[in-house]
């Protein structure tokens, strides 16, 4: 059933209360990439079980391969099925176009990222789409998250070492952090203070003294991407510093193959795929999102 104009309008004012919420309060929401139904019910079963509020979402290319409307009929369905609090951040749209697309589906949280497709862009082309979204995300009251520049890494896993040397080069600033939230009206700053995307050897290293002088710059909000592979306790410092949103994708995807390949080397007889996934397969995905949720502190949080 399609979702009312008045209903997305009530999604989103009580998103943006809870985030302001959550920073008050010192706990953030996980936001969990949708990669098929299996996905999105290991989550809703993960916030079910800790009580959490959640964001699923979903990049251009799980859009090209599910639908945007058809991820908003899934999350609401699962939605009233498992009882969650649970809101769509349609996560790094290209374009003013395709960020469009997702305010228009009902999406609670639009981040446009137009460095995503093109990694040269300009300070003034990303300056004007992402103000373009947010003019544009007044109408049913999304909330608009983007970044200065390109955020780099993919949502895989790596081989390779992780050059810190190199990253330090595309770390935010806090006077960079302001200028762009000033410029833009976003309501949601993609901090980059040792996060990237994918999944490493090495753990990952947050710059907490950074991020807390961002944080002292700012009154929007600040999102985490490229958490996974990320000490949990390097998540409960940034909470506590005022991060309110931290994207998680590839510690579940990781999860997800490694047990399907697992569980089909041991059911080689088994064709019905789906029985598979629909056991262990989600069962090993929701402990990692309930593993994410504990250091987020968002656990007990949920309002539904």
């Amino acid at each position: 059933m399609p979702i009312t104009l008045q209903q997305v309008r009530t999604n989103c004012t009580k998103a943006r209360a809870r985030m302001e919420q959550a920073r008050n309060e010192h706990w953030a929401f996980g936001a969990f990439n949708l990669d098929d139904e299996p996905t999105l019910k290991a989550v809703a079963r993960a916030a079910q079980k800790l009580n959490a509020p959640v964001l699923v979402e979903v990049s251009h290319g799980e859009v090209s391969d599910i639908g945007l409307e058809n991820v908003r009929d899934l999350v609401d369905n699962i939605k009233h099925e498992f009882g969650v609090e649970i809101y769509i951040n349609l996560d790094h749209s290209p374009s003013v176009e395709e960020a469009k697309k997702g305010i228009d589906a009902g999406y609670e949280f639009i981040h446009i990222d137009v460095s995503q497709a093109n990694h040269d862009a300009s300070d003034e082309e990303i300056i004007a789409a992402t103000k373009e979204v947010v003019e544009y995300a007044k109408f049913t009251g999304a909330l608009v998250e983007s970044e200065p520049h390109y955020f780099g890494g993919s949502s895989n896993l790596h081989t390779e070492d992780i050059d810190y040397e190199e990253i330090k080069k595309t770390f935010s600033t806090p006077d960079g952090a302001r200028a762009f939230v000033e410029a833009t009206g976003i309501d949601t700053y993609a901090a980059a203070v040792g996060n990237l995307h994918g999944k490493y050897p090495v753990p990952k290293k947050l710059d907490l003294e950074l991020l807390q002088q961002i944080r002292d710059a700012l009154n929007c909000n600040i999102s985490l991407h490229g958490g996974s592979g990320t000490p949990g306790h390097f998540f409960e410092s940034a909470v506590k510093i005022g991060v309110t949103k931290i994207n998680i994708n590839s510690d579940m995807r990781v999860a997800y193959r490694r047990t399907l390949e697992k569980v089909l080397t041991e059911h080689p007889d088994e064709y019905s795929v789906s029985k598979l996934v629909n056991g262990e397969v989600v069962e090993a995905v929701q402990e990692v999102v309930e593993e994410k949720l504990a250091t987020f502190n968002s656990a007990g949080r949920a309002v539904v």
